[in-house]
């Protein structure tokens, strides 16, 4: 086994828990076009059609409250937002890609 990684203890492997923080509705696709750029809401949601506003807003928040994106309010009327990757989140992107690319191979 590669020195780097510890044994698992039954039950418990770092894998799940990646998995239990990017799995939802997008969040994956989400962090995915962060990486291109900082996005506001609207942009967002002509990017990820599929997505109803309520699961988009809840994935954001979930998204945010993980550490893996930052939110930005500035004090306008109507308030502007955007949303872009944290350090976390650029972190953990060559992973998602990695993911990206596996499901790619899948679907043949």
């Amino acid at each position: 086994m590669n020195k780097n990684f510890k044994k698992l203890e039954k039950g418990i492997c770092p894998i799940d828990t990646f998995i239990n923080y990017v799995k939802g509705k997008r969040k994956a696709t989400i962090i995915l076009h962060l990486k291109q750029g900082t996005k506001r809401y609207s942009e967002l949601v002509k990017l990820i059609p599929d997505v109803s506003d309520r699961m988009l807003s809840k994935n954001l928040k979930e998204l945010e409250e993980s550490g893996f994106i930052e939110k930005k309010i500035y004090p306008e009327v109507p308030p502007k937002v955007e949303y872009s990757l944290s350090k976390l989140g650029n972190e953990i992107h060559p992973v998602l890609i990695a993911m990206y690319r596996a499901g790619k191979l899948l679907e043949k």
